[in-house]
């Protein structure tokens, strides 16, 4: 069974949603907040829902690179530990440096 670590940043929407399909798909979720230092140590997979991340403005990504819990989807990323952007989630792992752009 999978654990899957799902990030939530002030103006998330979807974060309850993605927990709800990652759930019926069997796996263990557990939401973590934007000002947690570490990810749950049995993490196999970390989604960021993003939505409305930060009020959805331009760039938003670029606020939500500075908070706590990036340092450590940095370190676990480049460990080799999967990462799932949707929306906002996408650009925020662009800010951070883990996509191209």
């Amino acid at each position: 069974m999978k654990q899957v670590a799902i990030l939530q940043f002030p103006g998330t929407n979807c974060d309850l949603d993605t927990q709800y399909a990652f759930d019926k798909l069997g796996c263990q979720t557990t939401i973590v907040g934007h000002k947690e230092t570490k990810l749950p140590l049995d993490t196999e997979l970390v989604v960021i829902a993003g939505w409305f991340s930060y009020g959805d403005y331009r760039r938003s990504g670029a606020i939500a690179k500075f908070s706590p819990i990036m340092s450590a989807v940095v370190e676990y990323a480049n460990r080799g530990g999967k990462v799932l952007g949707i929306c906002n989630g996408c650009q925020i792992l662009t800010e951070v440096g883990l996509l191209p752009g």
